[in-house]
């Protein structure tokens, strides 16, 4: 997995490095700083080859992870927001394989950036909507607040979970609130089964190599340059080679081949989680459609 912020600097300090952030769960270059901002995520482009800006609104950073402000397509203004995020970035620790959170009480706080990275609010959760490290690896997180009071009051719009699986080929940014850097490239193809210590996710995203994310990037939205949407949460990483151990994950096809990419990246889909909210923002595992794990 992308490690956790306190594990990576960990990982930083007993290398030696010094005044960059931490070593991820594959070898990275190390950040100095945080690019130049762009402006915020605009509508979906209006033609197939035209592309979005994507920048930070909307994103936030949590004390050892990144994440999201999402929405439905149908989720409504006066629904109280939710937060996307992984499972292994839960404050309660990693869930065990099999293991489904749902409805826990959580007074986590989210720092909430604008278009520069800028922290304008704190968001505080009211429950764990959704957690597992099952199939997928994801956190739902509700807050305290509607889309329309974080609108009104901070400028900032949630961004939108696609409800269609992605495309091979396609551009993607993935973009960490934490360490206020957008990685950029594309989605190299998808992974039957991948396979990382006792979890194994399906349907993964692989990225191209240039999305070489790093430790605190777990749990960042993977948003589509065409259509600013979406498609995926960033999760893990094979840091050095070894097959199927933890920050070492392996792909798994459907004959059971198994193969390694040492310092490729990947991610989990998230239009499986678009059919399971329902009207008022409620995570209902029994809605048409709805095929993540239950309790």
């Amino acid at each position: 997995m992308n490690k956790p912020l306190a594990g990576a600097l960990l990982a930083l300090l007993l290398a030696g490095a010094a005044a960059a952030p931490a070593a991820a769960s594959a070898p990275r270059e190390a950040v100095a700083q945080a690019p130049a901002p762009t402006t915020r995520v605009q509508a979906p482009a209006t033609t197939a080859q035209a592309a979005v800006t994507v920048d930070f609104a909307g994103t936030v950073a949590l004390s050892n992870c990144s994440g999201s402000l999402v929405r439905a397509p149908g989720s409504l203004p006066s629904d109280p927001a939710l937060v996307l995020s992984n499972g292994h970035c839960l404050e309660t620790g990693f869930p065990a394989a099999g293991e489904v959170v749902k409805d826990q009480r959580s007074t986590r706080s989210f720092s909430l950036l604008n278009s520069a990275g800028t922290k304008v609010a704190t968001l505080r959760a009211s429950k764990i909507a959704y957690a597992t490290m099952t199939d997928t690896d994801m956190s739902v997180y509700q807050v305290t607040k509607t889309y329309a009071q974080i609108q009104s009051q901070y400028g900032i719009n949630a961004l939108t979970l696609d409800d269609a699986h992605p495309v091979q080929g396609s551009s993607i940014k993935v973009v960490s609130g934490y360490w206020k850097r957008i990685y950029s490239c594309d989605v190299d193809g998808f992974v039957y089964r991948l396979k990382e210590g006792g979890w194994t996710w399906k349907d993964s995203v692989r990225y191209t190599s240039s999305c070489n994310t790093i430790g605190g990037t777990s749990g960042s939205p993977v948003i589509d340059t065409t259509t600013g949407r979406v498609v995926a949460v960033n999760n893990t990483g094979n840091e050095s080679g070894a097959s199927c151990t933890v920050n070492n994950p392996c792909e798994v096809d459907q004959n059971g081949t198994v193969t390694v990419r040492q310092g490729i990246n990947y991610a989990q889909q998230t239009y499986t989680l678009v059919p399971c909210i329902g009207p008022g923002n409620v995570i209902d595992l029994n809605r048409a459609g709805c095929a993540l794990p239950k309790p």
